[in-house]
């Protein structure tokens, strides 16, 4: 939800007269009815207090773990339901107080990986790097350092609540071999925070790129330059990227998604190809095409069975429960019309056989329901009066 003006303005003055935990309370209370839309219960201070606490409240987060695509793990902490609304809440105000840097794309209101690849089109060098345990790197003393200043400047007498949100906003987790209180991956805050946390990395490498005559994007851990000429072989670049990157921001690059894209090839930014024009993979329209012919070859039932099969061997690292065709081309059929547009040829031929196809289906299933309920001769009316 993106906030109004009048909601910005308002959380801003509230913060800024914002002098005990109390007046935090009553903050984020007035933010959870902005949120929601109505009146809810209000926040206590010591719900809050005692989330903010990981010795005194044991259960904080649900862990669990899901395969990358990539191969290997990634671990997930989910806030339970009343830190995970105090978050939400506290959340909603931070994106109130806060304007992300305009090379930030990623957890930004009104901008999506479409955003982020606009900006690299028609470059003859694209350049990808990916940064390592992105949440991970920002510990609870980095978040608290943040809060201290500006925009949210909780300093001098105020600096006890910045170490109260710092402690809500991270968890302790076990990396590696030793135990380290960081933003946990999960949780409603941690995206803003890094964007938050990397102001001044987006500041810095939007400068290189400037030098260079490079574009600069981020989105998230995902940081890319594009360039008419190829600037990633230059010792001055590269050297001062990683030291802005490790030794100033002390975060990591990982080495092996390090990459760089000429354009006599695909270019790829977040997953979609820029060579000529912000869009999907061949491969994508290809699948979308060839699982609308098999529902209007051999009827839904069928189609879905096979897609199932298919589906499932496909991305047997990743899929979760039994996938329903139709819920999933429909998906993948609006992330088309994201990328190309309403007005595109392609999607609009291809979401028009997907309504046709979706109506018989539903009239299908209406006439057994009928079938079953009322029986045929009701069926066979409503055959009559609505033909499949």
């Amino acid at each position: 939800m993106k906030p109004e003006k009048q909601h910005i303005a308002y959380i801003r003055e509230k913060f800024a007269q914002m002098q005990t935990r109390d007046d935090l309370a009553k903050l984020l209370s007035d933010a959870k009815n902005l949120l929601y839309a109505e009146a809810r219960p209000p926040f206590l201070l010591k719900a809050i207090t005692y989330y903010s606490n990981p010795e005194l409240c044991k259960k904080r987060y649900n862990t669990f773990e899901i395969k990358k695509k990539s191969g290997g793990k990634r671990t997930i902490n989910a806030p339970v339901k009343g830190l995970k609304t105090i978050l939400r809440s506290l959340n909603f105000v931070l994106q109130c107080l806060y304007e992300p840097h305009s090379a930030a794309t990623g957890f930004v209101l009104e901008k999506s990986i479409v955003d982020n690849a606009a900006l690299h089109v028609g470059n003859h060098n694209v350049y990808n790097i990916d940064l390592k345990d992105f949440f991970h790197s920002f510990d609870r003393n980095r978040v608290k350092l943040a809060f201290m200043y500006a925009p949210f400047n909780l300093n001098g007498t105020r600096e006890p609540l910045a170490f109260l949100l710092a402690s809500l906003c991270t968890h302790p987790i076990l990396i590696g071999t030793e135990t380290k209180t960081v933003l946990p991956q999960g949780s409603p805050c941690s995206p803003t925070i890094s964007n938050i946390l990397c102001t001044k990395l987006d500041h810095r490498l939007s400068g290189l790129a400037k030098r260079f005559g490079a574009k600069y994007s981020r989105y998230a851990d995902d940081i890319t330059f594009s360039s008419q000429h190829n600037i990633y072989s230059d010792e001055k670049f590269t050297a001062e990227l990683k030291r802005i990157i490790e030794n100033d921001q002390k975060l990591e690059i990982n080495t092996a998604k390090v990459r760089l894209q000429n354009s006599k090839y695909r270019q790829e930014v977040t997953g979609l190809t820029v060579n000529e024009k912000v869009n999907v993979s061949q491969k994508y329209i290809k699948n979308l095409r060839m699982w609308l012919s098999y529902w209007e070859k051999y009827g839904y039932s069928k189609a879905n069975e096979i897609f199932t099969r298919d589906y499932l061997a496909d991305r047997n690292h990743l899929a979760k429960g039994k996938p329903n065709m139709q819920n999933v081309l429909s998906g993948k059929l609006d992330f088309l019309k994201m990328v190309k547009g309403e007005e595109d040829p392609t999607y609009s031929k291809l979401q028009n056989r997907f309504d046709k196809l979706n109506a018989k289906t539903s009239s299908f299933a209406k006439v057994l329901d009928i079938w079953e309920n009322e029986g045929i001769e009701k069926a066979m009316e409503y055959m009559n009066q609505n033909p499949l």
